[in-house]
């Protein structure tokens, strides 16, 4: 942990499929001082999903609650469920100097930098739209219709990735955890 220096956030985005839980999940193992933030989410866990691990999973009406008290650093409804980071959570753990990794979309991402403007921004794109659709149906997860709104989804989020300072393309996955890893030790984490 740095002694008496704040901690720095790390936002990382992508479409649905685009790899970000294995790369965010390869910088956790990579840095030392590297926290993860788990989100909230109303939607059910998938299969090999854990409380706590993946999402904090609490009801739509715990999660307006939280709207309302204004505990959330951020908050979205993304595929018909609301998403959110703990404001507390970030705040402690920056306070003693550790460093956040932010796994979040993209209407996420803006409230967080409007909020923390020094945070360093992360897109990861698909290498296409063809390879984003094999990637999301191999889940075995989604039906057709989800698969289908996940992909008009990315494209929105595509158009978006000017808001971030850096973009990852994964088409090659230890190709992209070593830009990863190179873009957060420029940032002396």
């Amino acid at each position: 942990m740095k002694q008496n220096l704040p901690g720095k956030l790390i936002i990382v985005s992508a479409p649905s499929g685009a790899g970000k839980t294995t790369l965010c999940d390869a910088m956790v193992r990579h840095f030392d001082n590297l926290v993860y933030s788990i989100s909230y989410t109303t939607r059910a866990p998938r299969h090999d999903e854990k409380e706590g691990e993946d999402y904090f999973f609490i009801s739509e009406h715990e999660f307006k609650k939280h709207i309302k008290n204004n505990n959330w650093a951020e908050w979205a409804k993304v595929h018909d469920h609301y998403y959110g980071t703990h404001a507390s959570f970030i705040s402690e753990n920056l306070s003693v100097g550790r460093d956040i990794l932010l796994d979040i979309d993209v209407q996420g991402a803006k409230q967080i930098i409007q909020r923390y403007p020094d945070s360093t921004t992360i897109f990861i794109m698909p290498p296409s739209l063809d390879v984003l659709r094999i990637r999301l149906e191999s889940r075995g997860t989604d039906s057709k219709e989800v698969i289908d709104k996940r992909l008009e989804n990315a494209k929105q989020e595509i158009d978006k990735k000017g808001l971030y300072q850096h973009i990852i393309v994964n088409d090659d996955l230890e190709n992209a955890i070593n830009e990863l890893i190179t873009i957060i030790h420029e940032k002396n984490i």
